[in-house]
């Protein structure tokens, strides 16, 4: 049976996304359906692992915050999270993963090829579904959205192993391959809802900055989170060779023997030398660095929440910045 993350994010109060997610986590499964029985079969194994299900709620809660409650915004949450679950797909073959929320991953039960192959049929599903919304806007900001993912994707492929890259190039991986997602879902809120230009930019600004909080908290909790509670292996990031921004903080601080050590461990992807890594890590103060880098991007998606109405789901999606920053997984 599929385990359900349930504990991804710390407790909040009733969403006002959460009726709306229910409905959006039906028509997943009904748009999953296809005459070949693998693909349902890997849709659904990841899929039902559950999820945090941030991109599909930020659809739903910039759509009620601007007054929409159209079917569209189901459509296009169901969307989002189909373009994010390929994402995954092809995120694990590339990355040699064996295990994403707390389960094995699709690529170690059913094989590289078939987890591409289904990555490949959750997009163009994708695509068939925006094509159903009939809003040329929409497909605009969805097909812009898919092919900086990609760029993004190639270019965390040259950062690896590279103990050189930049803290600007770093990031810069971070606004296309994860932080375009929730800037695309939060702009599609905007579109639905009618809202200016003006309004849509910032509300995009809010899914950009919020993306990149989110992802800054990820990298921290490789180096700093329990893996029970990740539901992935601690030191995955070395052992893939990312230099993210823990490992390039604590390469500034550090000693000379210290920084020549990570550097190595970041080239050969040194898992063995983990202990001693989480060490430096540790002791140079990166982790707090990190942490105050994600609470300084959730900050400014929080003063970017001043352009909407006061709501119910402006409420939300203000305890939503606190609850991406301050978790355990």
């Amino acid at each position: 049976h599929p385990v359900l993350e349930t504990n991804a994010l710390p407790a909040a109060a009733a969403d006002p996304a959460d009726a709306g997610l229910q409905r959006v986590d039906v028509l997943i499964r009904e748009r999953l359906a296809s005459d070949v029985a693998l693909i349902e079969q890997i849709s659904a194994y990841i899929i039902g692992a559950g999820g945090k299900r941030i991109r599909p709620r930020l659809v739903l809660l910039f759509s009620e915050a601007l007054g929409f409650d159209g079917d569209e915004r189901h459509e296009l949450a169901a969307i989002v999270e189909f373009i994010h679950t390929a994402t995954l797909l092809h995120d694990d073959v590339v990355d040699e993963s064996a295990l994403r929320r707390g389960r094995a991953t699709a690529n170690a039960v059913f094989g590289n090829a078939a987890s591409v192959l289904v990555g490949d049929f959750l997009y163009s599903r994708a695509f068939q579904m925006m094509v159903s919304v009939n809003r040329m806007r929409v497909l605009e900001v969805l097909a812009d959205a898919t092919n900086v993912i990609a760029e993004g994707e190639v270019l965390q492929l040259l950062n690896m192993h590279d103990p050189d890259v930049s803290v600007e190039s770093y990031l810069r991986v971070i606004r296309y391959k994860t932080a375009k997602l929730f800037e695309a879902s939060a702009r599609l809120g905007a579109v639905l809802g009618g809202a200016d230009a003006p309004l849509e930019e910032a509300c995009a600004e809010f899914g950009r900055s919020l993306g990149t909080a989110f992802q800054l908290v990820d990298d921290l909790l490789d180096y700093d989170g329990r893996a029970d509670e990740l539901g992935k292996n601690i030191g995955d990031d070395l052992r893939e060779g990312k230099p993210t921004l823990p490992l390039l903080l604590a390469m500034e601080r550090a000693g000379d023997a210290d920084r020549q050590l990570i550097r190595q461990a970041i080239e050969h992807g040194q898992l063995e030398r983990l202990p001693e890594i989480l060490g430096i890590v540790r002791r140079s103060g990166a982790l707090d660095a990190t942490r105050q880098a994600a609470e300084s991007e959730a900050a400014k998606a929080r003063a970017l929440l001043d352009a909407l109405p006061p709501s119910r789901a402006r409420d939300a999606l203000l305890d939503l910045c606190v609850r991406s920053v301050h978790r355990s997984s």
